[in-house]
């Protein structure tokens, strides 16, 4: 999880839904510069939620690994500066 104790997941390619393996978890938004800021999100007991910033939906999908979405490439990995 690239030393990330929540997963953080980015939507570089705009898509309106994000399937991912877990509850807890950040958004990012896109890759920077055209992030937002990092927000926390849980989900509860609900199986999706919204982020407020970007507006994109993330679906839990109990299938999925933490370190794994749907479409694929959507887990934020930190880049050495």
């Amino acid at each position: 999880m690239a030393g990330h104790s929540v997963p953080h997941f980015q939507n570089d390619g705009g898509y309106k839904t994000i399937e991912i393996g877990v509850k807890e978890f950040m958004c990012t938004g896109a890759s920077s510069p055209f992030d937002h800021p990092h927000i926390y999100i849980d989900m509860g007991d609900e199986n999706e939620k919204i982020c407020s910033y970007c507006s994109t939906l993330y679906r839990y999908n109990p299938a999925l690994k933490a370190d794994q979405s749907n479409p694929a490439g959507c887990v934020f990995v930190e880049h050495a500066a």
